[in-house]
């Protein structure tokens, strides 16, 4: 059977996601921290690891980037998974005063925790803060999380679609040591660096111009060892196997410091 570890508990949205991207039945493997999600992977001890990289509502999740930079699994699929939050606990909405949730969670939901005025508490994963208030066990006490985490734990929903808005996807990328072949349907995922000098970035970005290729996706994230210098991740249609492309990528090559393909897949679509 095939094994995809995602990081959280039981119930998390990352093992929803990974359940929605194999058709076949898979065994999840819950791990606490992104980082032992990928090495699990990398060791053997699993096929394939789910990392959240960006959220329609709050944006990129800067952990998984910095990872992607050093990992050595290639991206070979991507899910968009509808986050539908919930509000969890014993108690009625009247008499919740604090919500668990892990941060990306209580910033999706900001606008609901002001409204009825709460106080929020920072956790590890949104199914995680389902097992904590359940431990607390006070009716003033809540979390956000989904609603196969309510049930997994058998913890009641004290209100459902909580999110500021509801159009809330999670962008999740599929690792693994394998790759995926061309479908004619593809997105490519790079990682580059570039000199400190004026014209730099246009060089890189006029390329994909030239050569007819739609950029959806430019994101900088600093270095970790030069302060104010920056790593570029890039998301493109096209499949680094296409000959177009690879022409397109050897030209960029040669205006980058650094530059890592981190892998083509196919282009999944919001369900």
């Amino acid at each position: 059977m095939i094994k995809v570890t995602f990081q959280g508990e039981r119930g998390a949205y990352s093992e929803d996601a990974a359940r929605s991207f194999f058709t076949e039945e898979i065994e999840t493997i819950p791990l606490p921290t992104f980082t032992e999600v990928l090495e699990n992977t990398i060791s053997g001890n699993a096929d394939y690891s789910v990392l959240p990289v960006e959220n329609s509502l709050e944006g990129s999740v800067g952990e998984s980037y910095d990872l992607l930079y050093s990992t050595s699994l290639n991206a070979m699929g991507e899910i968009y998974h509808r986050i539908e939050h919930c509000l969890i606990g014993n108690g009625k909405l009247e008499e919740v005063a604090t919500v668990y949730s892990h941060p990306q969670a209580l910033g999706q939901c900001r606008d609901f925790i002001q409204k009825y005025h709460m106080k929020t508490v920072p956790t590890y994963d949104t199914a995680g803060s389902v097992r904590i208030i359940k431990e607390i066990n006070k009716n003033n006490v809540s979390c956000i999380a989904s609603k196969t985490a309510s049930e997994i734990y058998q913890m009641p929903v004290i209100s459902e679609n909580i999110s500021n808005n509801l159009n809330n996807y999670t962008r999740f990328l599929v690792l693994s040591k394998k790759t995926s072949g061309e479908t004619g349907n593809d997105k490519t995922s790079i990682i580059f660096s570039i000199k400190h000098e004026p014209g730099a970035l246009f060089r890189i970005i006029k390329n994909f111009h030239d050569f007819n290729i739609n950029l959806t996706k430019i994101e900088s994230r600093p270095k970790k060892l030069t302060n104010w210098e920056y790593n570029f991740f890039v998301d493109f249609e096209g499949h680094a196997k296409n000959l177009q492309i690879l022409e397109m990528l050897e030209k960029i090559q040669n205006e980058t410091l650094f530059m890592k393909i981190l892998g083509s897949y196919p282009s999944a679509k919001l369900n």
